[in-house]
């Protein structure tokens, strides 16, 4: 007896012999028009249905299911069509609109119309003004509580008005007059910061060795490893204090050094659009270091050019002054008097040395003494053969190292 063509329901075979069954013309047109009449059947409508088109109640309801899925895609695929054409359309409005508003003149004086956002600028401003006056007075009640004795203040200001309120449209408007300017010295009373005397025919080999001094020290310190830089919050490099006193030991420095000096040292590196020889041109050039950082120096000359280097650079020794400001009513202006010392190590890569000159020195001309005071600090300048030069801490540059008496 031969069982090899019987297969069992339900078995492997069995399901591999079952085929995708596809409804007749008929079929489908019947059920296109129930669908028509009741997209949702009920099992009394599908058993009907079934018993007409001879097919299972289970394909009936798979069917309808099917049938409402693509129905549902379709009309949501007809939305985003006609969403996506309103929103083109109301893009296209708004530019002709930007367009038309751009040529919009002014009935009364002929010129261009002022923005219907000016009176939201008046208004911001006030309320900046009134926070930055607020804060003012909370500075200065905490500062003369600490000193004893109230700071110089800010003399009456005349109310803003809408004659005196000159807002800028488009980029052009008239400069902004700005207001007296506020004490920010807490010490007050001290005297304003005077430039030293001529240099001396005796002095000039003093400060060059002092000028070599800082600039070995300077080496020394740019290529110092963990041990006398430590890593900061943000990844940011600061100067071991106490491991700095410890190396470049300084004879005199304890007194100096008192309870109320703050100490201050830090280093990074960047890349910078520009040539190394255009730095150093500008580091050695008081107009041009002024004009590059407007924003941190407020004002800088150079008092004396002791050695004038080939060509300017390598080997030059200058001796200069500087005013130096942090953007913030609770920092005080820093001045220094110092020497700035540049030296070519090698081809394409610049050393600048500064040092603040002897606080003596100042004292024998009568000058008042100087409440901030620079160590060897300074930058190394590499050329990168590219258009740009990177100014880098390891071994390069350990930028300001500044001792401050407040």
């Amino acid at each position: 007896m031969d069982f090899g063509d019987d297969l069992v329901p339900g078995s492997e075979a069995h399901r591999r012999k079952k085929r995708y069954h596809r409804h007749t013309p008929r079929q489908i047109q019947q059920l296109e028009a129930m669908f028509k009449e009741c997209p949702h059947p009920d099992e009394n409508q599908r058993l009907h249905l079934s018993r007409e088109l001879g097919l299972e109640p289970r394909q009936i309801k798979f069917w309808f299911q099917n049938r409402r899925t693509q129905m549902k895609a379709q009309h949501e695929r007809a939305d985003n069509c006609f969403l996506r054409a309103e929103n083109d359309k109301i893009r296209c409005e708004n530019i002709a609109m930007r367009e038309a508003l751009k040529n919009v003149i002014c009935p009364t004086c002929g010129g261009p119309h002022s923005g219907a956002d000016d009176y939201f600028d008046e208004h911001k401003l006030r309320m900046e003004n009134a926070h930055l006056k607020e804060e003012l007075d909370r500075v200065s009640s905490l500062t003369s509580k600490y000193l004893g004795r109230p700071i110089t203040q800010l003399p009456s200001m005349q109310p803003l008005s809408m004659s005196s309120l000159e807002l800028s449209v488009g980029g052009l408007g008239s400069p902004v007059a700005l207001g007296p300017a506020l004490d920010l010295d807490p010490l007050g009373g001290s005297s304003p910061f005077q430039l030293p005397a001529p240099v001396s025919e005796m002095e000039r080999p003093m400060m060059a060795e002092m000028a070599t001094r800082a600039m070995d020290e300077f080496i020394r310190l740019a290529q110092a490893g963990e041990h006398l830089w430590v890593k900061a919050a943000g990844g940011r490099e600061v100067l071991n204090v106490d491991t700095y006193d410890s190396i470049f030991a300084k004879p005199g420095s304890s007194s100096f050094r008192g309870p109320d000096v703050h100490v201050e040292g830090s280093r990074d590196s960047c890349l910078v659009l520009t040539s190394a020889i255009a730095l150093v041109d500008m580091f050695m050039d008081s107009s041009k270091w002024t004009e590059f950082f407007p924003t941190i120096v407020t004002r800088a000359r150079t008092i004396d050019v002791l050695v004038n280097g080939m060509a300017g650079r390598s080997e030059s020794l200058v001796l200069m002054y500087e005013e130096l400001h942090v953007m913030s009513p609770v920092v005080p202006t820093r001045e220094f008097c110092f020497l700035r010392y540049c030296r070519q190590i090698e081809q394409g890569l610049w050393a600048i040395a500064d040092v603040s000159v002897d606080l003596q020195r100042d004292a024998r001309y009568g000058a008042p003494p100087a409440r901030s005071r620079r160590l060897p600090s300074g930058c190394l300048i590499a050329d990168m053969s590219n258009g740009y030069s990177k100014v880098r801490p390891s071994p390069a540059a350990a930028r300001g190292i500044d001792r401050s008496v407040r």
